[in-house]
């Protein structure tokens, strides 16, 4: 399976979040996952690339060409070039079986919700995870909640994303995971029968 791994490419975060995603790269490459990841040689990023490395697991990377001038890419894996960052992340679903989101910042939280938008769209049917190292999308998730219990989203929308604080967990979700149909507005036929 090739998994998409969106996360932080910050050094300025606690160590136990770089072991945490050394130790998942690991786990990937020892159970002959691919990882696709966005390049980067720092943060959470390269912990993951490293670990998946050390478990000689396949690693594709995906990364714009202004990437260069900041000399922030891990280059020992396969390398696919974009002109942008859109490009990048087309490629990046296009290619993935699945997507894990690590903690990180406005460059992750962004990817996840656009993945995560998508397949509430319809546009694809893959599994979706929140690896919560640390607890750190506690709020987050308390957040998406709030939008819930006030109508903003359906509850059904629970069912389109998984959360773990293990990465066992989030590789037996993505072995057993069943596609469903999921219909953004059904409440439309609910207002049709009243």
């Amino acid at each position: 399976m090739k998994i998409c791994v969106y996360c932080a490419s910050s050094e300025n975060i606690d160590k136990s979040f770089i072991k945490a995603g050394e130790e998942f790269g690991k786990v990937l490459a020892e159970n002959n996952h691919t990882l696709i990841f966005g390049a980067g040689k720092y943060g959470i990023m390269g912990a993951v690339a490293r670990g998946a490395k050390q478990g000689k697991g396949n690693i594709v990377g995906v990364v714009p060409y202004f990437f260069d001038e900041l000399d922030v890419i891990f280059k020992d894996c396969e390398l696919i070039r974009t002109e942008t960052m859109r490009e990048r992340k087309q490629i990046m679903e296009d290619s993935s079986d699945a997507f894990v989101m690590m903690p990180g910042g406005m460059g992750t939280f962004e990817e996840f919700f656009e993945i995560l938008t998508l397949k509430q769209l319809r546009r694809h049917k893959k599994p979706i995870a929140i690896y919560n190292v640390n607890n750190y999308y506690d709020e987050l998730l308390k957040m998406m909640e709030t939008g819930i219990e006030k109508g903003f989203m359906s509850d059904k929308c629970r069912k389109l994303f998984f959360v773990s604080d293990n990465p066992q967990e989030i590789l037996d979700y993505f072995n057993n995971y069943k596609a469903f149909e999921y219909n953004k507005y059904d409440y439309l036929d609910t207002e049709k029968d009243d």
